[in-house]
């Protein structure tokens, strides 16, 4: 089953801290995103491997609900 991460707040792209065929565990920071000047981590949510990454480093502008990383 894929476990797709969203944004949760609109925001630029800090740090992306996986890539595509990574091993996650639950509760690993797969990126940290730029929110009103704080840093936002955000967590795999179950183990697995990531599949997809839809964010950059620097990107900016992004909106909440974008599929940022999806786990399978």
């Amino acid at each position: 089953m894929a476990h797709e991460v969203e944004l949760q707040t609109a925001g630029n792209m800090w740090k992306v801290m996986v890539k595509t065929g990574d091993r996650v565990q639950a509760g690993d920071t797969l990126f940290i995103m730029e929110v009103m000047k704080m840093e936002v981590p955000h967590e795999a949510p179950a183990a697995g491997t990531v599949t997809a990454v839809n964010v950059h480093e620097g990107d900016e502008g992004l909106d909440a609900g974008i599929v940022a990383v999806v786990i399978e």
